[in-house]
């Protein structure tokens, strides 16, 4: 029996690199896998998902608005059978999606595997996030650590400067230039002022 699977972490955790190996492991068996990515992120390029440590693959580009239940559906009619949908930056997805997702698994039998971020910026939920830890069968963090060497759960929005950014839209694409992903405790002291942190270059998605 299918399920419905949610990878979360916060930033540079090896997400994308995690999605792309699991990918790879069904295509060694001779299975077929589509990826799903959010139109709105298209930092490595359309279409196109890539970690950090260099690992790419094409991926389904999708809207908010799509139905990914039928989107999958074409996708079969078009390729044949599927093995397993895997999503890239699944924090985007709306509530509707989720629930979509889960008709992928319920009622085509076909694993899903997504792969976000939980929280934003300000440390609340993202819409997919949300819906994802209520809806899915299995939940699993991939960790990472902060510079102060405790595992890092939050991540901090930062201006050129290295400063927390507390005010501004959800959702603004960006890199290691942008997002750093640190402890509760040092996210308590960056939004507070108390800290700023040393930027590093790099416009890849996690």
């Amino acid at each position: 029996m299918s399920k419905l699977y949610f990878y979360y972490s916060a930033m540079n955790a090896g997400k994308t690199t995690t999605l792309l190996q699991s990918a790879y492991n069904y295509h060694e068996r001779g299975m077929r896998t589509r990826i799903l990515t959010p139109k709105l992120d298209n930092r490595a390029g359309e279409g196109v998902v890539a970690s950090r440590i260099g690992l790419r693959a094409e991926g389904l580009r999708f809207d908010r608005d799509d139905d990914l239940l039928a989107l999958v559906d074409a996708d079969i009619a078009a390729h044949g059978t599927l093995d397993c949908v895997l999503v890239d930056e699944a924090q985007f997805l709306s509530k509707a999606q989720v629930w979509q997702l889960t008709d992928v698994v319920d009622r085509r039998d076909i694993p899903v595997l997504a792969y976000g971020l939980r929280t934003d910026f300000r440390g609340e939920l993202f819409e997919g996030s949300q819906y994802l830890l209520a809806w899915a069968d299995n939940i699993d963090e991939i960790k990472t650590i902060c510079h102060s060497g405790s595992k890092a759960t939050m991540v901090v929005r930062v201006d050129e400067h290295g400063r927390a950014v507390t005010d501004g839209p959800q959702v603004e694409i960006g890199g290691n230039e942008r997002y750093v992903s640190v402890s509760r405790a040092e996210f308590k002291k960056i939004v507070a002022g108390e800290g700023r942190i040393e930027l590093q270059q790099s416009v890849l998605p996690i």
